[in-house]
């Protein structure tokens, strides 16, 4: 986790915490919250597609709001399991695709777009695979410039301000430098 993230988080659950208490109370679970914001999710990706970016943005910017409150609602009420915690990673996956790639098929014709989407989209995918394969290795690499809450909050304002193309052209250099930070963490923690 990034250290503005690092930050953030708890001032980000202290605020967040009546909401979700009360979804506590009418008996909300976590995985309903993760599958929730997969919808919205996909609600975005169709308008972006559609050329909407406004409209997508606000609905990317509630998906992942479900996404932050599911894992602050597991652990506030002991809810936690490790069926969430990889219903939440693979679901993290596809949020980090489609809204991305919508973009791509939106501004097909330039290829430049299409390009940094395909890129944005994989340098993305790579940060999440070197620190989930560092893992299974027994190493600790939770480091990077860009995880996936600075990807979103990149691409949420680039969709809201309209600045597409900076925006797919930041995810994917600090996708891929994080990336390369991952691989450089590991090698230095190796036997």
């Amino acid at each position: 986790m990034s250290q503005i993230i690092k930050q953030l988080k708890p001032v980000f659950e202290e605020l967040f915490s009546p909401v979700v208490s009360f979804l506590n109370k009418i008996g909300i679970t976590p995985n309903f919250l993760t599958f929730s914001g997969i919808i919205f999710v996909l609600a975005s990706s169709y308008f972006i597609y559609t050329g909407e970016f406004l409209t997508g943005g606000i609905l990317l910017l509630i998906g992942n709001l479900c996404d932050a409150l599911d894992g602050t609602l597991a652990r506030k009420f002991n809810k936690e399991s490790k069926f969430g915690a990889f219903l939440d990673s693979v679901i993290d996956r596809f949020s980090d695709f489609l809204p991305v790639i919508a973009i791509g098929l939106y501004l097909k014709e330039d290829d430049t777009v299409l390009l940094l989407s395909i890129f944005a989209v994989l340098f993305s995918f790579m940060v999440s695979y070197t620190r989930a394969r560092a893992e299974g290795l027994g190493i600790d690499c939770k480091v990077g410039i860009m995880e996936r809450a600075e990807r979103s909050v990149v691409l949420i304002l680039s969709l809201i301000f309209d600045f597409i193309v900076a925006g797919l052209l930041i995810i994917a250099i600090g996708a891929l430098i994080t990336t390369l930070q991952r691989i450089v963490c590991v090698y230095k923690k190796s036997d």
